[in-house]
């Protein structure tokens, strides 16, 4: 069986007997802090005035990382927002003095700071809203685009309780989806963080208003104008990563991959499948143009290693490529989107450097 990351962690092994028993010892990443406030920390509770201490405040960062997240769609341009909402907060601690919830304060630090982040004219996306698919034929990868050209992967961990009620946990897991979070980017900020404090945080339009300084009739405006935008491009409900179908199908895509039985592999993608490799803009559409890239431009793929991890409310792995016999190294995380059964979504995120925000080691050693 396939030992899936459970709720609240992000790592797993794979699958597939190796040839060796060597096992991977994987170091999580160091705990975010606020950064140059060691010494405040070491006198233990030093507080706002209204008695709010810095472990207060980191114990929002979760939370205000998905709503930061949410808005502007690159997980790592949200931990930098984040930490400088929590560095605002902090050197503005003498200017707080309650007249708003901790939470709520930080929340309009947090919208500030990603409007300011948001003044690029660029609008990030998946390579589907590029242009059309290609088929496997005429596939050329060309230049890689910007890492800002694309929304980025995230583990859920980073914004996501993973230990709350499964209900919660599942909205949650809804509204980081890849789909939504690109829908999302097409909303103008305003319209976007109302959709996500009223439909995602579930706050009073009342709530929003406040913390928009904006008029409760404006805040409703924009929602329902949001609501209409996002309609149109909301992808497919997905299959939960708790369906018992979903892990059996897991568990078949991880042998296919790792055994590179490609027959085998688009034998598991529903007719519509897509394949996407950013930052290129490339994308391929159905089993049969997947299995022609697979074996051609794609063959780099073969002898691969997965790493379970949870990413954007699904499935997916940190993929090692072989360098030497026995060792792989870091390649791409992949967000495997399954629905009905077959797996819609083949997405292939080449970007070594991210392995260590989703806690992976930086190899498979089997030597």
């Amino acid at each position: 069986m396939l030992a899936y990351p459970v709720d609240g962690g992000d790592v797993g092994k794979s699958s597939v007997p190796k040839k060796t028993s060597a096992e991977l010892r994987v170091v999580p990443a160091p705990a975010d802090t606020l950064k140059g406030m060691q010494p405040a920390m070491e006198t233990g509770q030093v507080g706002l005035s209204s008695g709010t201490s810095v472990q207060d405040l980191e114990s929002y960062r979760r939370e205000l990382t998905g709503y930061c997240y949410r808005m502007l769609g690159s997980g790592s341009e949200a931990e930098d927002a984040v930490q400088e909402t929590m560095i605002k907060a902090w050197n503005n601690r003498n200017d707080f003095n309650g007249r708003s919830s901790t939470r709520t304060w930080l929340y309009k630090i947090a919208h500030n700071v990603c409007i300011d982040m948001l003044r690029s004219p660029q609008r990030r996306a998946r390579p589907m809203e590029l242009g059309p698919a290609t088929p496997t034929s005429e596939a050329v990868l060309g230049a890689p685009l910007p890492e800002s050209a694309f929304v980025q992967p995230i583990a859920d961990s980073k914004v996501i309780d993973l230990n709350a009620d499964p209900a919660d946990v599942a909205l949650a897991k809804e509204s980081v989806r890849l789909a939504f979070v690109a829908a999302l980017q097409h909303l103008p900020p305003l319209q976007r963080s109302v959709l996500i404090l009223c439909e995602v945080l579930a706050w009073k339009a009342s709530e929003a208003a406040d913390l928009l300084e904006q008029t409760v009739a404006a805040v409703n405006s924009a929602l329902q104008r949001a609501r209409k935008t996002l309609a149109a491009r909301r992808g497919p409900a997905l299959m939960s990563t708790m369906d018992s179908k979903h892990t059996v199908l897991l568990e078949q895509y991880v042998e296919a991959f790792e055994t590179y039985n490609i027959d085998r592999l688009v034998s598991l993608l529903r007719d519509d499948a897509v394949l996407s490799m950013p930052p290129f803009n490339l994308w391929l559409s159905g089993p049969e143009d997947c299995a022609a890239w697979f074996l051609g431009k794609g063959i780099v793929c073969k002898d691969s290693r997965l790493i379970p991890v949870t990413v954007n409310g699904t499935a997916g792995f940190g993929a090692y490529h072989p360098v030497e016999p026995g060792l792989w190294e870091p390649f791409a995380i992949q967000v495997i989107e399954a629905a009905d059964g077959r797996i819609v979504g083949h997405h292939n995120f080449l970007y070594p450097e991210l392995f260590p925000a989703f806690g992976l080691p930086d190899r498979v050693d089997e030597r």
